[in-house]
C-alpha cells in the first residue's frame, strides 16, 4: 500500500512539473517579423546595367557581421593603410564602443542567469519571541524568549510562466545584437573619416604646392615689372600692383597653410594621438580613380549596420512587449532552505537539529496580480508604442541609407564631367596667362591683363585641386553608405591607375552566392 502511496506521490509531481512546462511554453510574447520596407529594384543614379553584373532580385537578410575587409586598400595608398591600422588600434571612441558590446554581453548573461536556481548560505543567530498562543499555551503563561542558531542553505527559483524569462533574455540579446551592430556602425565611421581626413589634408597640400608656385612666379613677374620701371618703359602703378598680387598670393598661402594644421590635429585625435606628437609629411593628392559597384538596394539592407542597429531595436520592443504582457498573468517562485537550527551553538550541527522549510518564507508561491491601479496596462501601452517607434526609425534608416547612395553616386557620376570641364578651363587660362604675360613684355597689353590672366590660371587650379579632393571624399562616402569595403575589391594598378573588374563580387549576387551560408547561419542564431 505504501508503494502505491509512493507512485502516486511521484506521479502528482510529475504531473505537477509537466503543467509547469507547459505553462513555461506558453509564451505571450508576440511573433517577431522584421518590419516591410520599400526597396527599389535599383538605385536611380547608377548607369543601367545587365542582370549578369547587378545579380538577381533577393530577399534581403541581415549580414552586418559579414567580414568587410580592408576596404581602403582599394586606393593603394600605403600611407593611407598605416594610418587605418594605427586609428583601429588607439582611437578611444572605438575602444568605448568596445566597451559598450562588453557591458551588453554581460547584461544577456545576467539575463540569462534567471533560468537557473539561486542558492545562497547562511550562518547566524535569531534572536526571537515566541507567543503562548503560538504554543497552545493560555495567555497567562506568557511568551518565551530564545535565540535559534541557524545555518542552512537556501534555494529559490522563479519558473518561466508564460515566457516572462525568455522574453526578458531576447530582449537582452537583441540589445546585444544592436550594440554590436553600433560597434560596426562606429568602425566604419572612424575607417571614412580617416580616409576623408587624409584625402582633405593631401588636398590642401595640393594648394600649398599651387600657391608656391604662384609665389614664385608673381616673384618673377615682380623682378620684371622693376626692371621695366628702372628703364622707364612703365609708371611705378604696375610695380604697385604687382607688389600687391604677391603679398596678397603669400597671404593665401599662410591661410591654407593654417587649414592644413588644423586637418593634421583632426587626424591625430582619430589616431589617438596628441596633435603636439604628430606630424604628416607634405605630399600632393594623387588623383582618385577607384570605381565602387554599389549593388542592389536590398544588398544595402544587409550591409549597412546602423540600418542592422535600428532592426535589433525593433526586436527587443518587441521582447519588451512580451515581458509587459506576462505582467498579467501568474508568477510562480519556488523557494525552500536546508540546514540546522538549534537552541545552542554546541549542537547545531547535530544529526537531530536539522529542519527545512519548502515554500515562500512569506507571502505565496503563486501569485496572480489583481489590482495596480492601471501601472500594467500602462507599462504594455508604454512597450507597444516603443515598438511603433523603433519600426518608424528603422524605415526612416533605410531611407536616408538609400538617399546616402543616391547622393554620392550622384556625386560621383557629374564629377566626372565637372572635372573634364575644369581641366579644359586650366588649360585655357594657361593659355590665356602666356599669351597676356607675352604681350606685356612686348608692350602691347596693359599689366592688368597680365594680373587677370594670372588670377585666372590660380582660380582654375584651386577649382581643379577641389573637386580631385570633393572626388576621393565621395568615394569615401560611398563606400560608407554601402555599409563598409568588400573583401575581394582589387586594389588599382599602380601603372593604370584603375581597378579591375570585381565581376559582380560587389553587388548583390555575389552577397547571394558565396555568403549566403554565413547569412544563413547569423539568422539561425539569431
Amino acid at each position: 500500500m505504501k508503494r502505491f502511496e509512493s507512485l502516486g506521490g511521484w506521479g502528482r509531481a510529475a504531473t505537477s512539473g509537466l503543467l509547469v512546462a507547459l505553462l513555461a511554453a506558453c509564451s505571450v510574447e508576440p511573433t517577431y517579423k522584421r518590419a516591410e520596407v520599400d526597396t527599389p529594384a535599383a538605385f536611380k543614379e547608377t548607369p543601367a546595367a545587365s542582370a549578369q553584373d547587378t545579380g538577381t532580385w533577393k530577399q534581403a537578410q541581415p549580414a552586418d557581421d559579414a567580414h568587410r575587409g580592408q576596404w581602403w586598400t582599394i586606393f593603394g595608398d600605403p600611407q593611407l593603410n598605416a594610418l587605418e591600422e594605427q586609428a583601429a588600434a588607439a582611437n578611444q571612441d572605438l575602444k568605448a564602443a568596445a566597451a559598450r558590446v562588453q557591458q551588453a554581453r554581460a547584461v544577456t548573461r545576467a539575463a540569462r542567469s534567471d533560468w537557473f536556481p539561486k542558492l545562497d548560505a547562511g550562518f547566524g543567530p535569531t534572536r526571537e519571541r515566541v507567543s503562548a498562543a503560538s504554543q497552545f499555551q493560555p495567555a497567562s503563561a506568557g511568551g518565551t524568549t530564545g535565540t535559534i542558531w541557524r545555518a542552512q542553505v537556501g534555494a529559490s527559483y522563479e519558473a518561466d510562466l508564460f515566457g516572462r524569462v525568455g522574453s526578458n533574455v531576447n530582449a537582452s540579446q537583441a540589445d546585444e545584437q544592436q550594440s554590436e551592430a553600433l560597434f560596426r556602425s562606429v568602425q566604419l565611421s572612424l575607417q571614412a573619416d580617416v580616409a576623408q581626413n587624409y584625402f582633405q589634408l593631401r588636398e590642401l597640400d595640393t594648394d600649398q604646392d599651387l600657391y608656391r608656385r604662384t609665389v614664385a612666379l608673381r616673384e618673377d613677374t615682380l623682378k620684371l615689372v622693376e626692371r621695366r620701371f628702372k628703364e622707364g618703359d612703365i609708371s611705378e602703378l604696375d610695380v604697385s600692383r604687382a607688389r600687391n598680387e604677391l603679398a596678397s598670393a603669400r597671404a593665401d598661402a599662410v591661410g591654407v597653410a593654417r587649414q592644413r594644421a588644423a586637418s593634421e590635429h583632426s587626424l591625430a585625435i582619430l589616431l589617438g594621438k596628441p596633435p603636439a606628437d604628430f606630424s604628416f609629411a607634405e605630399a600632393p593628392l594623387a588623383p582618385v580613380t577607384v570605381r565602387v559597384p554599389p549593388g542592389l538596394p536590398s544588398a544595402l539592407l544587409e550591409r549597412r549596420p546602423d540600418i542592422s542597429a535600428a532592426e535589433r531595436a525593433m526586436a527587443a520592443a518587441n521582447a519588451r512587449v512580451g515581458l509587459a504582457k506576462s505582467a498579467f498573468f501568474p508568477k510562480l517562485d519556488i523557494t525552500g532552505a536546508f540546514g540546522y537550527e538549534s537552541a545552542t551553538l554546541g549542537d547545531l550541527f547535530m544529526w537531530s537539529s536539522r529542519a527545512f522549510i519548502l515554500g515562500p518564507f512569506a507571502g505565496t508561491a503563486l501569485t496572480l496580480p489583481l489590482f495596480d491601479g492601471g501601472r500594467r496596462k500602462a507599462n504594455l501601452a508604454q512597450a507597444r508604442s516603443k515598438y511603433d517607434e523603433d519600426v518608424a526609425q528603422y524605415r526612416q534608416q533605410v531611407l536616408v541609407a538609400f538617399r546616402e547612395v543616391e547622393d554620392n553616386l550622384a556625386d560621383l557620376r557629374l564629377l566626372d564631367d565637372q572635372m573634364r570641364e575644369q581641366n579644359n578651363a586650366v588649360q585655357a587660362s594657361q593659355r590665356a596667362a602666356h599669351l597676356s604675360r607675352t604681350q606685356y613684355t612686348e608692350g602691347a597689353v596693359s599689366y592688368l591683363d597680365v594680373i587677370d590672366g594670372e588670377r585666372q590660371v590660380l582660380q582654375t587650379q584651386l577649382q581643379a585641386s577641389h573637386l580631385s579632393g570633393t572626388q576621393a571624399v565621395a568615394t569615401v562616402n560611398l563606400i560608407r553608405a554601402l555599409g563598409g569595403g568588400w573583401s575581394d575589391v582589387k586594389a588599382p594598378d599602380a601603372a593604370v591607375g584603375s581597378v579591375a573588374p570585381a565581376s559582380g563580387a560587389v553587388a548583390a549576387s555575389a552577397a547571394a552566392s558565396a555568403s549566403a551560408p554565413a547569412v544563413t547561419e547569423q539568422v539561425a542564431k539569431r
